[in-house]
């Protein structure tokens, strides 16, 4: 299924065996997405009133409160369901690629240039996803490089 972008809300087709979940009116800014995998315990999914915020696939950073910021120019969006404050980070300069980052303080969404702080987290699980021939899309282990463009500025 390709990915869908216009500035109305949309359903997100979830972590959780690819369920379509609603979504409220929260930013202009809010993705479509497919996962390859599905889980149970995906991050967001609610277990004994606890929200899961790491999972197979996340890697997870202690910033202690430490800005992230932009690793190249593109673009922030939110996720229809953010109960773990997620964010997804897309760039034309890495098409194939899309980054959710989970536990963001304060995000700043839209466009963005690279080097720009878009939040900032003290717990932040980080995950890099590969678009799939599909449409749909697999989590794939992010380079150390990669992890430290966006975090040391």
């Amino acid at each position: 299924m390709p990915l869908a972008f216009s500035n109305k809300c949309r359903a997100l087709v979830g972590l959780l065996a690819l369920l379509s979940v609603g979504c409220s009116r929260a930013s202009d800014h809010t993705r479509t997405l497919t996962l390859h995998q599905s889980w149970p315990l995906a991050v967001g999914t609610e277990v004994a009133g606890y929200t899961v915020s790491s999972g197979l696939g996340d890697i997870t950073l202690n910033l202690r409160g430490d800005n992230i910021h932009m690793p190249f120019d593109g673009t922030v969006e939110a996720t229809p369901v953010n109960k773990s404050n997620c964010v997804l980070v897309s760039s034309g300069d890495v098409p194939a690629y899309l980054f959710r980052l989970c536990g963001v303080r304060q995000a700043q969404l839209g466009h963005h240039r690279e080097g720009s702080a878009i939040g900032s987290a003290g717990q932040l699980v980080f995950s890099m996803l590969r678009r799939q021939p599909d449409g749909t899309w697999a989590i794939v282990e992010p380079s150390p490089k990669f992890v430290e463009q966006m975090l040391a500025r």
